[in-house]
């Protein structure tokens, strides 16, 4: 759980599509939600300087190893990589903050 599934869990709309240099995609409501991530992360409370920096950089590399399958997948699938990321990331994000039960779509353009 984040922060920002947090606020859409209280009824924060997503918001647009944002890429954010070094955090990558968002939405505005998770780049908000970043923000609360960054108070409540016990590393960042770490005093010796060089144990949080090395902590972080584990995280960044385990990262970025993990991002290494998902292009493969995405060199293979996708026509137009930016949207194909958008989709897939905003509709992750709805399964995370409604914890995989999303509400239905109201498809009925005749009700009243």
């Amino acid at each position: 759980e984040d922060f920002g599934q947090t606020l859409g869990v209280w009824g924060a709309e997503p918001g647009a599509y944002v890429v954010l240099p070094f955090f990558g995609p968002r939405n505005v409501r998770d780049s908000f939600g970043l923000i609360g991530d960054m108070f409540t992360d016990p590393v960042m409370y770490v005093e010796d300087d060089d144990a949080r920096m090395a902590i972080i950089g584990t995280r960044v590399v385990d990262a970025r190893a993990n991002l290494l399958k998902a292009e493969k997948v995405l060199d293979e699938a996708a026509t137009d990589e930016y949207s194909y990321i958008r989709d897939a990331y905003m509709q992750r994000r709805q399964h995370l903050v409604y914890d995989g039960n999303p509400p239905e779509d109201d498809f009925d353009v005749f009700a009243e």
